[in-house]
């Protein structure tokens, strides 16, 4: 190479032109490109040498106009049309020639631009350029046309997020949402990487971490601002499949009949439903009914599901992979689609309602000496709430003496499942609801009317459980240990109310499942059983096809190592069901406390966490809530404080207070 020679190289990628000024050394050269920049360049980065005569670098400008007019790829598909059909290679030279019949430097260099750039017709084998087989070509072009589709599609689902996020109004194409539950997925699995979210959203100019996926996807519209990540975690479904919904369809256009001679008639009893006022799924009702000897035999009427599904239809095995109906403080997640669970499932006020009926006389004392067990036909009479009958309780209305009645029989029983061992744990329950923007928490009263409804279903479940015992049936027993509860004496030191009830309550066992009796510990029963809500809870459904198998005198639906493999799939998806439950209710509480940051709050000390670090565990007594709180002064059990928050990041379940201390506090502290 001499003085003056016109060449090419690379610089950070892009094609350069420069003049040799200078050797560097026995093998760099200085090259001066056209703003008059020196670079120093070992040979084997020269990419190309312009032959033919000597120039200088103010030059190089209008040599590159002149080598323009030529650069047209097109062109390169008509040269190897003519080369690959006699399977010739060219050189850059005879590629202008065959081009542009011309073979000057500017000529030259415009082949070389073209076949240096080219990657459909040519691959270069040292100096020459082999036209690439037919095939090859076609297979190439066809990736190049689908790179470029996806590049426009990308650019086009860029332009319409950019639009969404203006306000403007978008139609969203069948692609989209595939393109958009990848970033769900970044969202919900922090450890899967996804290449098209990260280029998204650098595109969009956002954060490029879960958090700017999950903001980007709540700015879009796409997430509420507050979606329910624990539930799209879990593995709950939030929808039927269709094939469900034509089903229970059915069910609706085409119910089988009310009537049925092999069910009882108890049609002529008063019916009482009592929930609270949003239940829609009502399953269970009470009536008192006068025998001839003048004795009292009490109802529980539990709604008959199974009458409109058998074991293994679509129906049963969808509520069997849902295990239970969730409820959360935004609204529930039914086990049964909505139109069968509030509808011909529920027991409606005023309709001919199948059930399964529970008919006990108690002894004295509050212990069943008599029972029965049918399917029957009744007509609910009154749909009441909780506060309709404390209200009726209190003011001791003479037309329902039946309500006065079951009251006195649900404080026998409680007394008597009291003698029998059983432990009462009572701590205040903050309910949550949302509606709309709105979060409101109120505390659930331990009243009259909760109780009686506990003590009746209670009651119902150790009936079903008597008889699944007496006919040896296989039922999913409910069971618990006896817990290693603190001394009297030890109780006794702890303040009455919450903070012991938790001192008890951190002894309890978790209570267990399994095909044969039990003792219950907690309810102070020797066999108990669930099956007073089959609308929201399978395992209470599976308890109803065995009795009423039975009571038929049909062969049981589940064997006992049936029932023992459904109970295990069952109970695992319903401890998620569970979890889901009480991290959304721990959500949405973080979050109406971080609204209410400027309010004071009344405030126990229930236990310590950790001691060591002032960790303890208090409970703010107007919203029932049990939180998190490091104290810097000494404090003991039941102490009662006034607390504000200080921090409170519902997406990060993050909560802290600062205690608002008063003169008697600081002089204790001192």
């Amino acid at each position: 190479m001499e003085k003056g020679t016109l060449i090419e190289f690379r610089l950070h990628g892009d094609r350069r032109l420069a003049v040799a000024d200078r050797q560097e050394g026995k093998t760099h050269w200085i090259v001066v490109d056209d703003r008059g920049q020196s670079h120093t360049l070992h040979p084997r980065n020269i990419t190309y040498e312009v032959a033919g005569q000597s120039y200088k670098p103010s030059e190089i400008p209008s040599f590159l106009k002149e080598v323009e007019q030529y650069i047209d790829p097109s062109s390169l598909e008509v040269a190897w049309e003519i080369l690959v059909e006699d399977d010739e290679s060219a050189t850059v030279a005879t590629m202008a020639s065959l081009l542009f019949s011309d073979q000057s430097p500017p000529v030259c260099y415009a082949a070389h631009c073209l076949l240096s750039d080219d990657k459909i017709y040519f691959k270069k084998k040292a100096d020459h350029y082999q036209p690439r087989p037919a095939g090859m070509v076609g297979e190439i072009r066809h990736q190049l046309e689908v790179e470029a589709q996806k590049l426009r599609e990308q650019q086009e689902f860029l332009t319409r997020l950019q639009q969404k996020i203006a306000g403007e109004a978008v139609e969203w194409q069948d692609s989209d949402r595939h393109k958009l539950e990848i970033f769900e997925k970044c969202v919900l699995s922090p450890e899967f990487a996804s290449k098209f979210v990260q280029e998204t959203l650098a595109a969009l100019q956002r954060p490029q971490n879960p958090e700017g996926a999950r903001e980007f996807l709540v700015d879009l519209g796409w997430w509420s601002p507050h979606e329910n990540l624990f539930l799209r975690r879990s593995q709950i479904p939030v929808h039927f499949p269709h094939k469900v919904i034509e089903v229970a369809q059915r069910c609706l256009d085409i119910p089988p009949p009310t009537e049925d001679p092999n069910r009882l008639d108890l049609t002529h009893l008063k019916v009482y439903t009592i929930d609270d006022e949003s239940t829609q799924e009502i399953d269970d009702g009470l009536s008192v009914e006068n025998t001839a000897d003048g004795r009292q035999r009490l109802w529980i009427h539990i709604a008959d599901p199974t009458r409109l599904l058998n074991p293994g239809d679509e129906l049963d095995l969808e509520a069997r992979r849902r295990s239970t109906t969730l409820y959360l403080p935004t609204g529930m997640i039914p086990m049964f689609p909505p139109a069968l669970a509030t509808g011909p499932m529920s027991l409606v006020q005023g309709k001919l309602c199948c059930a399964l009926s529970f008919g006990v006389i108690l002894d004295e004392n509050g212990g069943v000496a008599e029972y029965t067990i049918h399917a029957s036909t009744i007509k609910p009479t009154y749909r009441l709430t909780y506060e309709d009958v404390d209200e009726m309780l209190q003011l001791g209305i003479e037309a329902e003496p039946e309500i006065e009645a079951i009251a006195k029989a649900a404080q026998l029983r409680w007394k008597w499942r009291q003698s029998q061992g059983s432990i009462s744990i009572s701590m205040p329950e903050g309910l949550i609801k949302v509606e709309g923007d709105e979060i409101t928490i109120n505390v659930l009263d331990d009243s009259r009317s909760r109780q009686l409804v506990a003590e009746m279903m209670i009651l119902a479940g150790e009936v079903a459980a008597r008889y699944g015992q007496a006919h040896n049936l296989p039922l999913p027993f409910r069971g618990q240990p006896q817990p290693d509860l603190p001394s009297e004496e030890e109780l006794l030191q702890l303040p009455a109310g919450p903070v012991r009830f938790c001192a008890m309550r951190r002894c309890m066992p978790k209570s267990e499942m399994g095909i044969t009796p039990a003792r219950h510990a907690g309810l102070g029963l020797n066999t108990y059983t669930q099956v007073t809500s089959p609308i929201r809870r399978y395992t209470d459904l599976l308890a109803h096809f065995q009795i009423k198998a039975h009571l038929r005198g049909e062969p049981l639906p589940f064997s006992a190592a049936e029932l023992q493999e459904i109970m295990l799939s069952v109970t695992s998806a319903a401890y998620e069901a569970t979890l889901v439950e009480r991290q959304t209710n721990r959500y949405w509480a973080l979050e109406y406390l971080r609204r209410h940051a400027d309010q004071v709050w009344q405030a126990q000390m229930l236990r310590w966490l950790r001691e060591d670090d002032r960790l303890g565990l208090i409970l703010l007594e107007d919203l029932g809530l049990e939180l998190a709180m490091s104290f810097k002064r000494s404090i003991a059990l039941g102490d009662r404080l006034e607390v504000q928050v200080s921090h409170a990041d519902p997406r990060g379940d993050a909560i802290r207070f600062r205690e608002l201390v008063n003169q008697q506090a600081q002089a204790a502290a001192t």
